[in-house]
């Protein structure tokens, strides 16, 4: 089929291009004729190359099928028994004599090779019998082992395995710089980006270990709790916020940048059943994030309570575990966790007892032992093992215990002679589960302090630390860093680790070499970057003095003299300075006043004659409308006497 194009649909008549057309339009190029499309062969060039790309598809899926069928059939006769391989090389023998027979055959009645299955022999191996033992193919065998050797390399290899104190990372340290004053609280995220360091000095600082250099600066510090001594962080289990528990009776929950969350609310502590109080009256403990329920947590208190909360409900507690003596008289917990799984609460209280709680049943203990530690001391610290059924305590009475609470009866182990001088001091179990972490404590400058490790099977003392001359208040093994922190009395949190057994932590900011500060920096003045720093709000340059004193001779205000204080009563309204108020004021200018005005009518009079010649008040008002004035004749009394009527002399 073809198209034509607009110059054939003019006509036939049209010869050639008509010039005079070309002249009109301005440009040339009519009367061409048009390309013509052969749809056809078009459709037909489509198919050829759709087919050939097919072909070649098929073919490469051929080879690569063929590649792996002689891959198999290579590993088979590698994994077969020498004493079977000679039954092999008749196998191939035989297949190769039917396949080439069969090449034959297919070659005789034209058929295509894509029907042979397996590759084809080497040159080599046809019509001779193949020696496996030959080195040009197979190669050359290793020398056998002693079998001695053997069993003491496997030996070595269990013991290192078996062995746990191998795993412990203390062969290198860093130290972070918190206070003066003892770091009570250690948090790590679960990530292991960052630590979060409390102290008695009511500061809780932050570190990035990605962020920091060799010069192990926090790059924040802030007292949320204000006055109060930092007693416990954790990171919740999402790691998005930090429970702060402090001296107050209100713990607080802050996220990642140390802006508050949440605060949880005081009871009324003229309530005697602490159940219907809606929160702690008296100093907390510690507190603890629940491992599964995000933004549940419990905390500890005097008041002789046990509380769980919800961050979103700050307003009231969840639910309320009141610890009791055997009696049933109130008793104080010091110290409380969660079980691994969340559903069991453990409390340590001032009685040395333990109590366990199921988390939905807060009325009786599940698990109550009643002489765990010695009676008034504090137990600073219970914590489960990671596989949640084994409870370790750090005891006040300077001992540490561990409990089966399957067979809550009687500990399974104890130590002594671990003295400790905290409320906190705590302990903790390896991420492998064998061993059991804890500190010890001395007087600052009597000695050196230990950071003791004990195996959980045997409960011997495996290992220890030397950390500093001051006591070893908290402690912290990082499952997923595999690296210790260790918080101590004299204000400082250390960082061990292992640069093979370690990850990252503390290990990425040992690398970064301390940064310089620039000179710059040290010698401009700071400058406060405000919204207002425009031009018309800027502070103007200061200028030469000599210039100011000019310009302000100019201005007379500025250069007026001030006028000497008022000697005497005082003048032109301005009062003396031996009186400011105004009962001195009328006192000395008008009860004191010596002028002699005891004649009104001549201190009136007085003024009579400059007012008739400069007549200002009164005259010029009435000027117009004052009648003359006229004033009767006065008689002398002769004159009256000889003006009386005649009758009136008679009469006398």
């Amino acid at each position: 089929m073809e198209r034509s194009g607009p110059s054939e649909a003019t006509g036939s008549d049209a010869s050639g291009p008509d010039p005079q057309l070309a002249v009109t339009m301005g440009f040339t190029g009519f009367g061409k004729k048009a390309r013509t499309f052969d749809l056809e062969a078009m459709f037909e060039q489509t198919r050829r190359t759709a087919v050939e790309r097919s072909r070649k598809t098929l073919e490469a899926r051929e080879k690569e099928e063929e590649m792996s069928r002689e891959k198999e059939l290579r590993q088979n006769e590698d994994i077969e028994p020498t004493s079977s391989r000679s039954n092999v090389v008749r196998d191939c023998s035989k297949s190769s004599s039917r396949d080439t027979s069969s090449s034959e055959s297919e070659e005789s009645s034209d058929s295509s090779d894509d029907e042979l299955i397996g590759p084809p022999l080497p040159p080599k191996m046809v019509g001779k019998p193949v020696n496996f033992m030959d080195e040009d193919i197979l190669g050359a065998l290793p020398p056998p082992l002693n079998e001695e050797e053997e069993a003491e390399e496997e030996e070595e290899e269990e013991e290192e395995e078996e062995n746990p104190v191998h795993k412990i990372p203390d062969s290198h340290e860093i130290t972070l710089k918190h206070g003066t004053k003892t770091v009570s609280a250690l948090g790590l995220d679960p990530s292991g980006a960052r630590l979060v360091t409390g102290g008695y000095d009511y500061d809780v600082k932050f570190w990035d270990f990605a962020g920091m250099d060799a010069a192990f600066k926090a790059f924040r510090s802030l007292q949320p709790c204000e006055c109060h001594q930092i007693k416990s962080l954790q990171y919740s289990n999402t790691g998005d916020m930090i429970l702060v528990v402090s001296g107050s009776s209100q713990a607080k929950v802050i996220d990642r940048d140390g802006f508050e969350v949440m605060e949880c609310i005081k009871g009324d502590q003229y309530i005697v059943d602490m159940a219907n109080t809606k929160g702690h009256t008296a100093m907390l403990h510690t507190g603890s994030w629940h491992p599964k329920i995000k933004g549940e947590f419990m905390t500890c208190s005097n008041d002789a309570t046990v509380r769980t909360w919800e961050v979103e409900n700050p307003k009231k507690q969840k639910s309320v575990f009141k610890p009791r003596t055997m009696q049933g008289k109130k008793v104080i917990p010091t110290t409380c966790t969660y079980s691994r799984d969340g559903n069991l609460i453990a409390a340590a209280c001032q009685n040395g007892s333990i109590q366990i709680w199921d988390r939905n049943l807060t009325v009786h203990p599940k698990f109550h032992y009643k002489q765990a530690h010695d009676s008034g001391t504090d137990t600073s610290c219970v914590t489960f093992s990671y596989d949640g059924n084994v409870l370790a305590s750090r005891g006040g009475d300077d001992s540490l215990k561990l409990w089966d609470i399957r067979q809550f009866n009687k500990p399974l182990f104890s130590a002594s002679g671990l003295p400790t001088m905290f409320p906190m001091t705590d302990c903790c179990f390896s991420p492998d589960d064998k061993l059991i972490v804890t500190g010890t404590s001395v007087q600052r400058g009597c000695g050196s302090v230990k950071l003791v490790f004990f195996e959980r099977r045997t409960f011997q003392r495996v290992y220890e630390i030397d950390i500093t001359d001051a006591s070893v208040v908290r402690c912290l093994w990082h499952p997923k860093l595999n690296q210790i922190m260790v918080g101590t009395g004299n204000g400082l949190a250390k960082v061990y680790y292992d640069p093979n057994k370690s990850q990252r932590g503390a290990k990425l900011c040992v690398v970064k070499t301390q940064r310089k500060a620039k000179q710059a920096e040290t010698l401009t003045q700071d400058y406060i970057i405000t919204p207002h720093a425009l031009p018309m709000f800027r502070e103007p340059r200061q200028r030469s003095t000599r210039k100011q004193l000019e310009k302000d001779r100019l201005d007379p205000l500025k250069s007026h003299k001030p006028e000497p204080p008022v000697a005497g009563p005082g003048r032109g309204g301005r009062v003396g300075t031996h009186g400011g108020t105004l009962s001195s004021y009328i006192v000395k200018n008008i009860a004191l006043d010596k002028t002699d005005d005891s004649n009104p009518r001549e201190a009136i009079l007085r003024h009579a004659k400059a007012a008739e010649d400069n007549p200002y008040w009164v005259s010029p008002a009435y000027s117009k409308t004052q009648p003359k004035t006229m004033f009767a004749q006065v008689e002398s009394d002769d004159e009256e006497a000889k003006n009386e009527p005649e009758w009136k002399k008679r009469k006398i």
